[in-house]
């Protein structure tokens, strides 16, 4: 009973009852949508590389290892001679390895040298693999790979020829004109640093170094594609090698032991230690955009007891009618907190639909625009929790009408008995 006579009061209120719904249900939609983004956010970010067992460097710090070798942030202050990638290749105890070659760049993108075996064996998201838009992998000397943000914003499509340039910088004087490569691939969006990369074989690195010394081209020296072709192009060394092993029981004793070693100075992280690292430099702004939607949602709530408020002296007439009929002070204060509650549902409930219809929109144009990778997904236990908040802050707001309400009815009562 007295949930109807609530919705029916709300009812008479219809539109001022409807603005301070669509308010709820969009501040409870950022709420809500700012700890999901939060949570997919740190998921993503931990599985930015997901089947790694081990990352090896040349002797550095872990976070500086990764930075440079998953997210092509920074340099290695030195590589790892390439005797010590095929001795690693050779271990039984790995399964499989992908050498990174960092140094040049094309318009602001960062130029990686490897293998196909990174495409074969990289990981990202839930072990997802790599797949491809268009075309293939590397399949000759002077091809390449782009990801899906260098596709998009520099507008290349398959069999375009670019020409990459020394250096990472975003400008270039000193590019590799004589040899260019012709796009042989383009990656889906995966939402990781790879969309911003550019992926040519270690050998067509090489061969685009023929004839510098020291980051500077000797005159006379540069080599045509055919010249490079009968060149010996094994690389002298690697940035970095992503590691798989056979048995991620012997993952601690490997990585001790490539740490130990003094003839050969290398550096093993694991992945998701050295992400906890990183994660925590990086939480900071997260932290302050909860703190941003949990601001708009008392913003909302504010609007709620405004609007609350700003009825009380329209309803003197309503209240002295409910008195008439027999209502009690009690029982028109619940009246008012049935009011609140089912305001703070109801908007609750609409922003959970808005969140959810959002993202299944969003969710493909976000990854190809921002690199950012959405899923609706049930609620977690600190969305639940959330919810339970607001409903809570819903209730409490409802509170201060609530007694104006009561300290009406008992005046009229006064008043009748006078």
């Amino acid at each position: 009973m007295l949930i109807r006579l609530a919705l029916r009061s709300l009812a008479s209120r219809r539109a001022s009852a409807l603005l301070t719904l669509f308010t709820l249900a969009l501040s409870t939609a950022l709420l809500l949508g700012v700890q999901q983004i939060r949570e997919q956010s740190r998921l993503s970010f931990f599985d930015t590389v997901s089947g790694t067992d081990l990352i090896v460097g040349a002797r550095s710090g872990p976070v500086q290892l990764l930075l440079y070798s998953v997210f092509h942030i920074g340099s290695a202050t030195s590589n790892i001679r390439w005797s010590s990638y095929e001795a690693l290749s050779d271990d039984p105890r790995i399964a499989w390895t992908v050498p990174l070659s960092l140094g040049d760049s094309h318009r602001g993108y960062r130029v990686v040298g490897t293998h196909n075996s990174l495409f074969e064996h990289y990981r990202y998201g839930a072990k997802q693999p790599l797949e491809f838009a268009q075309g293939g992998p590397l399949n000759d000397l002077f091809s390449v790979v782009i990801g899906a943000e260098v596709a998009r914003e520099l507008g290349y499509n398959l069999d375009d020829r670019l020409v990459i340039a020394h250096g990472a910088g975003n400008t270039s004087f000193k590019r590799h004109d004589n040899l260019p490569f012709k796009v042989s691939g383009i990656l889906t969006a995966t939402g990781t640093p790879l969309d911003r990369a550019l992926l040519v074989s270690l050998e067509g690195l090489e061969a685009v170094h023929l004839g510098w010394r020291a980051g500077i081209p000797l005159p006379g020296m540069q080599v045509t594609p055919e010249q490079a072709r009968k060149r010996d192009l094994t690389p002298r060394e690697v940035t970095a090698v992503l590691v798989g092993l056979e048995s991620r029981l012997q993952t601690f004793h490997l990585q001790r032991e490539l740490n130990n070693r003094r003839d050969d100075p290398l550096t093993a992280v694991l992945p998701g230690v050295a992400l906890q690292e990183l994660w925590q430099v990086v939480s900071v702004a997260e932290k302050a955009l909860l703190a941003v939607s949990g601001a708009a949602l008392l913003i909302g709530l504010c609007g709620m007891l405004a609007v609350l408020l700003s009825g009380m002296q329209q309803r003197r007439h309503e209240i002295a009618v409910l008195r008439a009929l027999g209502a009690s002070p009690l029982r028109i204060a619940r009246l008012l907190m049935t009011e609140s509650l089912l305001l703070t549902l109801s908007g609750l409930l609409l922003g959970l639909l808005l969140l959810w219809g959002g993202m299944t929109l969003l969710q493909q144009p976000l990854l190809d625009l921002f690199g950012l990778r959405l899923v609706p997904a049930k609620l977690s236990p600190e969305q639940w929790a959330l919810g339970g908040i607001i409903l809570l802050l819903g209730l409490l707001s409802g509170l201060i009408p609530a007694l104006m309400a009561y300290r009406m009815a008992l005046a009229n009562s006064l008043i009748r008995r006078n």
